[in-house]
């Protein structure tokens, strides 16, 4: 699915098609002010032609009666700046209705237009001498209509504008300078003027101005604007920093890397404006409905025109006082266009989807498009991998057990720091390895604030552990294998490593002279959210795999604890994707969680790909959605707002429908056929806007959304 690249721009359904999401800020203004003159000249308009029916004040050189050239050529010169401000309804209407693809604004540029014309032949009508035609002047329903609609659009622009404004936020952070540091001075330049290689100095308070590591120094840097992780990050030599996040105490240079629209803040921008602007399957099933419901709304339109003039021509049906027959039925056909315009089906999906992808990006969660917004509301099983997403993804000591009666004599002091000799000798035997559990000896003997004595004589024995010599002493640190091929007597410990295989824990035997001295029990514990991100996804009745490259014991414990119980172990990276093909091939809809660097393959061929944690290249590249947050409930947070999203969508297709199905046989007459009112266009297009502001209000609930 997310091999499939969208364009960045797409065509809006609704009224007018050519909003780009990406540049709508100019458009805004566009459209807000030709609504301002819309409004300007059609609240006057409506007045002169209402007003002398109602009896409300009204001068009298504006009689239509005793002045109706004056009554009529001020009408036109009111209407002509409204036709200005919504002409794009006529080149855009009238064009898909001559290319066979009669769209809303068809709607709008037929009906609108029928009453001008008919409203300029009545004009013709009084120059002639037949001062009674200035009664039958449509100006005003054609102004108001083009009104009420811009009134629409302006508040469907400003819809798309609020959910955008956690992205406009993100693209103001970046600072507009940086210091750069040559030949061991500092001096300011201009952002865009920073390449990659370039060391760049960052004092505290400084915003960090492109992506980069660090090379000298250490700090705390806030990267909520990235992760939504309120607490300050701690970051030392090695340590990426990030474009936009703001540096706390500390001074460090940092080697730029990224910089523009590479760093990883622009990539986010780029991912939510890409969503906003993608097409969703239900939003393109509404594009098809809609180029089947306006050509049988336009022939609705004409038969009931025809029927209602043959009607009243013959008498059967009494007319309103003062129309006629050709007035009553083109009334009746314009009603039918305005009403039936189906603005608020357009915005069913674009406004929900906008909402979703902005408020997502708020809490930490990128959709890159809208069709993984809907198909994450359709997953009926999810797979995590192990390492990175259900666990921490450290490996840290858990426990430290030391067997005294097996110590070499001459080693050991029977004292209450034996655990600290313990770990001493283990850590430095492990100190020059590169074993992720070496390294976790290392980091916990130095946490707890021991020295760590230098080793000789190192030796790394590959798939079995090491060898060194500690303060005279040959140490011995590895697995059972290590053991055995040393001759090592395990004694009870055997016992001990068959207990922690069992949770799951990695043993790590410590031999001194020879003599089992003790074991370290390694392990990659579970992420604090998990069994709780688990037990919320098992509500929504999706079935959970784990997939690891573990063996089954260990695997069998993390899943156990993480409350899973479909488990896969011994699975290799590139297996993995085979593994969702199956799953595939029973015909379920199949999410992958992972980290988004050994999971890229599996998370390009799931139906939805979604990559926890900080967001690397490839997690932005492969995955259909990113989670930002270093956190498991956040995937359970997806599917709620996928839900609420297509929830929102179903809604407002109701919405749009009922009012069309509900308002077109009004439209028609069929109320005045009973002795009931005859619907004035005006009214209809007050109806038809208030379908889209109905739709709006219900997709701006999701703006409301919490984890």
């Amino acid at each position: 699915m997310n091999t499939q690249k969208k364009t960045a721009k797409t065509s809006c359904t609704s009224c007018s098609s050519n909003i780009n999401l990406t540049d709508n800020d100019s458009k805004n203004k566009t459209l807000k002010t030709k609504l301002i003159i819309a409004a300007i000249f059609s609240l006057p308009l409506l007045y002169v032609a209402m007003a002398p029916m109602i009896s409300f004040p009204f001068p009298g050189f504006l009689s239509p009666m005793q002045h109706p050239l004056i009554y009529s050529f001020l009408q036109i010169i009111l209407t002509i700046p409204v036709i200005i401000a919504g002409f794009h309804f006529y080149t855009f209407g009238f064009k898909s209705f001559f290319l066979l693809k009669p769209n809303m604004d068809s709607l709008i540029a037929i009906g609108t237009t029928s009453a001008l014309l008919f409203s300029l032949y009545n004009v013709y009508a009084v120059i002639r001498g037949n001062h009674m035609a200035v009664e039958s002047l449509y100006f005003e329903t054609a102004a108001v209509i083009i009104t009420l609609i811009l009134l629409g659009k302006t508040l469907e622009a400003s819809s798309k504008g609020s959910t955008k404004e956690a992205i406009k936020k993100l693209m103001g952070l970046t600072p507009k300078t940086a210091i750069i540091v040559e030949n061991g001075k500092g001096r300011q330049i201009l952002i865009q003027n920073v390449k990659p290689g370039n060391i760049l100095f960052i004092k505290p308070g400084m915003q960090i101005p492109v992506d980069g590591t660090i090379t000298e120094g250490h700090s705390t840097v806030n990267e909520s604007m990235l992760t939504g992780e309120s607490v300050p990050v701690d970051k030392k030599r090695g340590d990426s920093v990030f474009a936009g996040t703001i540096n706390y105490n500390g001074r460090f240079f940092f080697k730029a890397e990224k910089t523009g629209k590479d760093t990883a803040l622009s990539k986010i921008i780029k991912l939510v404006e890409d969503a906003q602007n993608t097409k969703a399957p239900i939003a393109r099933l509404a594009d098809i409905v809609s180029g089947y419901f306006v050509p049988i709304v336009c022939v609705i339109a004409i038969l009931c025109g025809i029927l209602w003039f043959s009607i009243t021509s013959s008498g059967n049906v009494e007319l309103p006082s003062g129309k006629s027959p050709l007035e009553f039925s083109l009334s009746i056909f314009i009603s039918i266009l305005v009403i039936a315009c189906p603005c608020a089906l357009g915005l069913a999906t674009p406004t929900a989807v906008l909402v979703a992808t902005g408020k997502g990006a708020e809490n930490g969660i990128l959709v890159k498009s809208g069709l993984a917004l809907e198909v994450a509301e359709k997953i009926q099983t999810i797979v995590f991998d192990k390492t990175g997403t259900i666990t921490e993804g450290n490996t840290e000591v858990i426990d430290v057990i030391v067997g005294n009666s097996a110590w070499g004599i001459g080693v050991w002091d029977n004292k209450p720091d034996v655990y600290k000799q313990f770990l001493q000798f283990a850590a430095s035997a492990e100190q020059a390895s590169e074993h992720p559990l070496g390294k976790a000896i290392v980091r916990e003997t130095e946490k707890r604030g021991f020295s760590i004595p230098k080793a000789s004589d190192f030796i790394a024995i590959p798939g079995c552990g090491v060898k060194a010599t500690v303060n005279g002493s040959s140490v011995l640190t590895g697995n059972k294998k290590l053991m055995t091929a040393n001759k090592i007597e395990l004694g009870k410990l055997e016992g001990v490593f068959n207990r922690f295989s069992q949770e799951g824990k990695i043993p790590v035997f410590v031999a001194i002279h020879g003599k089992i001295a003790g074991i370290i029990t390694i392990a990659d514990s579970i992420k604090i959210n998990t069994k709780m991100a688990v037990e919320k996804l098992r509500k929504y009745k999706i079935d959970i795999f784990m997939i690891t490259g573990d063996n089954k014991q260990t695997a069998a414990a993390i899943a156990q604890e993480a409350g899973i119980d479909n488990v896969i172990s011994d699975v290799l990276p590139q297996d993995k994707t085979d593994i969702i093909r199956k799953l595939q091939a029973s015909g379920r809809k199949i999410a992958m969680v992972g980290d988004g660097i050994n999971d890229a393959p599996a998370l390009a061929q799931a139906d939805v790909g979604i990559a926890i944690g900080s967001g690397t290249d490839v997690a932005l590249e492969t995955a259909d959605i990113v989670l930002m947050r270093n956190d498991p409930l956040d995937v359970p947070a997806v599917i709620n707002l996928s839900k609420r999203t297509i929830s929102a969508i179903k809604q407002n297709l109701f919405f749009a429908f009922g009012y069309n199905i509900l308002g077109i046989p009004i439209a028609a007459g069929a109320l005045y056929l009973f002795g009931g009112p005859l619907l004035n266009p005006m009214f209809a297009a007050a109806a038809m806007s208030l379908s889209s502001i109905s739709v709006l209000a219900n997709s701006l609930r999701l703006k409301h959304f919490k984890k």
